[in-house]
């Protein structure tokens, strides 16, 4: 402990005081959950950007695409956009061509194929989305742990430090257990936002892929509609 402050010396309760007294483990402790809630901020954050540009490009496209009169061309005019919905109706064009260029067509096989295709390729961007999440679901469920054990370590050397001084003394005491303290606070520092903002992408992802196999499911039933109307 830094000899210049005292236990009852406000300035031993600043953030940077506590980290300065505290025990090589616990440092190493806060260092590394420093460290995590800097990695689930900047997941968060590239996440939720990542988030809200897909689903506005992907609802955008949707609307053109249902008041676009020709599919064909407005494939080939969006078909490589880097966009979800753009993917998923890539997906089914592509399919849907190399189904009919045939002279028999395999009706009940062309509807079995688009759906299986047009489905994969929404799984697979949900999949890219959601791609980081359980950093922050590992992050949120194991930084309270972490923050504890550089609690209860801090504790030891403050009882230890006790049987040491031979003196029940607070002061003598205090000054350990604020350090241990600092510990946890830290890793709720770190898991709260990391859970709070996994719930919320998860629930964002999830809307999204409602609205993506809407679409996929829409798309399908128009293209067994020309299906039906070749016959």
């Amino acid at each position: 402990m830094d000899p210049t402050l005292l236990p009852g010396d406000p300035a031993s309760l600043s953030p940077i005081a506590l980290f300065q007294q505290a025990d090589l483990v616990v440092k190493a402790v806060m260092i590394g959950l420093l460290a995590a809630s800097i990695w689930s901020w900047a997941i968060i954050l590239a996440a939720g950007a990542k988030l809200r540009r897909a689903g506005g490009e992907s609802d955008r496209l949707e609307r053109e695409f249902w008041k676009a009169q020709d599919i064909d061309r407005f494939f080939d005019r969006h078909g490589e956009a880097e966009i979800p919905a753009a993917r998923i109706l890539a997906a089914g064009i592509r399919e849907w061509r190399r189904s009919t260029a045939g002279p028999v067509i395999d009706r009940e096989g062309v509807r079995a194929r688009l759906a299986t295709l047009m489905n994969s390729a929404c799984a697979a961007e949900i999949d890219r989305l959601s791609a980081r999440l359980n950093v922050l679901a590992t992050i949120g469920s194991v930084a309270p742990f972490v923050g504890l054990f550089g609690t209860v370590w801090g504790i030891m050397r403050s009882f230890t430090a006790i049987a040491s001084a031979q003196n029940t003394s607070l002061a003598v005491v205090a000054p350990g257990i604020a350090e241990a303290l600092f510990a946890t606070a830290i890793g709720l520092f770190a898991a709260i936002p990391a859970v709070i903002a996994y719930n919320r992408l998860s629930h964002g992802i999830d809307r999204l892929e409602a609205r993506l196999l809407r679409f996929a499911d829409a798309f399908h039933a128009t293209l067994s509609r020309e299906l039906d109307a070749d016959r």
